[in-house]
């Protein structure tokens, strides 16, 4: 079982990310959301703590051109020594249109557009592609880059084709064992992808409500967007603090072997809880890795 941390930037200084990334675990992913650039404060910390896998969870594909992302990636790449796994994904319509101005037209076709440039431009080839909303003509040369794992956060039918044709894998959120056995992992594996990854919540502790009401407060809204929606309606559930992984540490590794069982291949952890309960969540993920 392999394990990494998911930390989220809210309030973090460079210096907390540092300490999350000597946590013992073999990963550390960053998301994006209003702190940190995640490739900066990956660039930066990586070259603080090596050894460990450094990602993104996830960058949103919308507001960059793919030859601007892989410019960051390869530079991250390079000064980190190779160990980033690149985690892009299409947001909500929500961010993309009320935050930047855009339109969330067609989105599995700006997905395949973009990564149809992005993965060539990753993997140092020249790319002269000129599709019905993206014109990406490059070719990238970063010393001492090799090409990053690119991972989707794809969880409908054709995002998951593209993420399968396109990439190296999807990275999911708030999905459970029956959306992951039943619909995520057979389809991405159709489409021929190296691998599934999915983003779980995890918590130990010896009150499950507590945590899984804390969820429902700081997170709740997210069951609102229709692509998460539609991951826990496949999950049989009402509310995003339903697929929380949260109890006692056999409950907790109960929980985690059902989505392996499921077609799940790594987990990227977010702690919630106590500064104890995170203490002993983090003592177990160490336990579990392999």
């Amino acid at each position: 079982m392999r394990i990494g941390l998911m930390l989220d930037d809210a309030g973090k200084t460079i210096d907390d990310i540092v300490a999350a990334a000597r946590s013992g675990l073999p990963a550390l992913w960053l998301g994006q959301r209003f702190g940190w650039d995640p490739l900066t404060a990956l660039a930066v910390a990586g070259r603080e703590v090596p050894g460990i896998e450094l990602g993104t969870a996830i960058v949103p594909t919308w507001p960059q051109h793919p030859i601007t992302l892989a410019t960051r990636a390869l530079s991250t790449q390079s000064a980190t020594g190779n160990r980033l796994s690149l985690g892009v994904g299409l947001s909500h319509p929500v961010m993309v249109e009320g935050q930047y101005g855009l339109t969330y037209d067609r989105p599995a076709r700006h997905l395949r557009e973009y990564l149809s440039a992005l993965g060539p431009l990753l993997r140092g080839e020249t790319v002269a592609h000129q599709g019905e909303t993206l014109t990406a003509r490059a070719r990238l040369e970063v010393a001492g880059a090799t090409p990053p794992a690119l991972l989707v956060s794809a969880l409908g039918d054709r995002t998951l084709r593209v993420a399968g044709e396109l990439a190296d894998g999807t990275i999911t959120t708030w999905a459970g064992p029956r959306t992951l056995g039943e619909h995520i992992v057979p389809k991405i594996r159709k489409a021929a992808a190296g691998r599934a990854e999915p983003r779980v919540v995890v918590a130990v502790t010896d009150e499950p409500d507590v945590i899984r009401a804390w969820v429902a407060r700081e997170y709740g809204i997210a069951g609102t967007l229709p692509a998460y929606r539609a991951v826990l309606d496949r999950e049989g559930v009402r509310e995003i603090a339903e697929v929380v992984v949260a109890g006692d540490e056999d409950a907790v590794e109960r929980e985690l072997r059902r989505q392996l069982d499921a077609g799940a291949t790594e987990f990227a952890a977010a702690l919630v809880g106590s500064p104890a309960e995170q203490d002993r969540t983090l003592e177990l993920l160490r336990s579990l890795n392999s």
